[in-house]
């Protein structure tokens, strides 16, 4: 019999119970020497709010993809009410009732979709496209939107096949509903790999990559998921469209694509993916460094990109994130190494053996040059070992008492310093009070004119989980003002969802917003396509973490 999919996580936590985490003395000292972090808020268990779709509604979802696909039961809806942020996490231990889908549906073809979002503009339900449920930035959070009566989620997971392989031209279409590891997997049937490996990689979804331009943690080798995308298949309540082109390159006007690039499924939802892929690495060659400074190792990862030496993976933790560890989520805390000295940078080089030791000699040649000091390749072994598994971890400094949380930002070379010094102190501004707080910072994706900045933040909650959210939002307004005034865009991979919404128009002008509205109207016209994310902020707004 054919079930409702389920998401694979669970629903108010990173993960599956299993991958779940206990806290290392080290970490426990370091809670309660260093943040004064001594117990957790009381958990209160929310209730989920109770479902709008009508008789009505069910029955004629049900007629286009089956019964067995359309669900109102509180199982399907829960794990799509939120995504995986801190606040989103909050959420689930403040005991109040919990916005979710009103319906969830899974939809096998295009066809189907287009039925359903045809019948919900006719009816005024908001649709949101659910993958993996990853998101940070309340990206797949249920918002209703104006004129709308109800909210159903929209589960690409049926969409889950390798449809088509062009070995020769290094090119396959892969459906929106793959997970990471499963699209990796089956393109390794082929000899082939994506090679798309971001934080979220166990559980995000090809659909999800490219509605949010993600970029993944080999990125200096590949780059972002969006220059890997030759061609989309979306659908929108105005019909199919297809945007690429069928040759690598073209001079035919303006590119389609990169409207539903980051679009974040307020234009359509995304259904297949056609992607450059390239054969798997014959080698593979770690090293690690460290610099005295982080601004030292910043000029060296420069140095690096701009030679063309081209590593797989290029990264540097400043003096505080490499002090406590946290490129090794086995060790965080263990800082009496002399490897945890000044900051380590990572480096990973593959593909064949050639050129996987070209381009290890080139890169090392370049840090040395630049100040760096080896320290061997395992601590470059041991970040690849756990880089997937800090989420996991960020759920156990939860229960014990800890504010845990991330967010990112990119600018140029010469704006690093600056950018990183405005975006600490507007942090330290609103979290070191009667507690401290750890500020950390790494360089994680380099690019020829400058690089990424992702911070975590690990600090004392407070005594009730309603007062540490106002807290976060706080923090979170005031790092991403300070992006905003210091040449700063307000998110680099995490994409907009509710959390960057305010700032948008900052990020690319008022007539920016307008056109994005205008295709919007275009394509849909009745305003169902994920509500309230992205650009679409009520006019009476303030400018502040919704």
């Amino acid at each position: 019999m054919k079930k409702m999919p389920m998401p694979p996580m669970v629903y108010n936590k990173w993960g599956t119970l299993d991958e779940a985490k206990e806290l290392s003395p080290s970490i426990q000292k370091m809670l309660g020497s260093m943040l004064g972090v001594t117990k957790p808020a009381p958990v209160q268990e929310p209730k989920l709010a109770a479902s709008r779709a009508t008789e009505g509604d069910l029955a004629a979802l049900g007629r286009i993809v089956g019964e067995a696909f359309v669900s109102t039961a509180v199982e399907h809806r829960r794990p799509r009410a939120r995504g995986k942020s801190y606040l989103d996490l909050l959420d689930w231990r403040m005991g109040e009732e919990i916005s979710a889908p009103d319906a969830v549906v899974t939809p096998e073809t295009e066809e189907q979709i287009l039925e359903i979002l045809q019948y919900c503009s006719a009816e005024g339900i908001a649709v949101v496209p659910f993958g993996g449920g990853t998101s940070v930035v309340g990206g797949i959070n249920p918002v209703q939107g104006e004129g709308h009566r109800a909210v159903i989620s929209v589960d690409l997971a049926r969409f889950d096949a390798l449809e088509d392989v062009d070995a020769e031209s290094g090119l396959a279409t892969l459906g929106a509903g793959l997970m990471g590891p499963h699209a990796e997997l089956k393109l390794a049937e082929y000899g082939l790999q994506l090679g798309h490996f971001p934080q979220s990689f166990p559980y995000a979804t090809i659909g999800g990559f490219a509605a949010t331009r993600s970029s993944g943690q080999n990125s200096a080798g590949y780059g972002r998921f969006d220059d890997m995308v030759r061609e989309l298949t979306v659908v929108t309540p105005q019909g199919i469209i297809r945007p690429g082109q069928a040759s690598p390159a073209t001079a035919a006007g303006p590119s389609l694509k990169q409207l539903f690039l980051g679009s974040e499924g307020l234009f359509g939802i995304i259904t297949r993916v056609r992607v450059h892929v390239h054969p798997i690495p014959e080698a593979k060659l770690y090293e690690a460094f460290t610099f005295p400074t982080f601004d030292k190792g910043v000029a060296a990862l420069r140095a690096v990109e701009q030679s063309g030496a081209n590593p797989a993976v290029l990264r540097l933790s400043d003096e505080i994130e490499s002090s406590v560890n946290l490129t090794s989520t086995d060790k965080i805390g263990e800082s009496e190494s002399e490897d945890n000295k000044g900051c380590r940078a990572i480096a990973m080089f593959e593909g064949s053996e050639e050129h996987a030791r070209r381009t290890h000699q080139e890169t090392r040649s370049v840090m040395l040059a630049h100040g760096g000091t080896s320290v061997g390749e395992g601590p470059a072994r041991q970040w690849e070992k756990g880089r997937f598994g800090a989420p996991v971890l960020r759920d156990t400094l939860m229960d014990a008492g800890a504010l845990c949380e991330t967010l990112e930002t990119a600018t140029d070379w010469s704006n690093v310093p600056r950018l990183k010094k405005a975006v600490g102190t507007a942090l330290a501004s609103q979290l070191v009070g009667e507690s401290a707080a750890l500020i950390m910072c790494h360089v994680s994706h380099v690019y020829a004119t400058g690089c990424s900045l992702y911070f975590t933040i690990v600090a004392g909650a407070s005594e009730d989980n309603e007062s540490t959210a106002r807290k976060w939002r706080a923090a979170k307004s005031a790092a991403t003002e300070a992006m905003t005034k210091n040449g700063g865009t307000v998110t680099h991979h995490h994409a907009v969802g509710t959390d960057h919404l305010p700032w948008m128009s900052e990020e690319i002008s008022p007539l920016g917003i307008n056109i994005l509205k205008a295709v919007k109207r275009e394509l849909d016209p009745a305003g169902i396509l994920n509500p309230g994310k992205t650009f679409e902020l009520p006019d009476n707004a303030e400018r502040t973490l919704i």
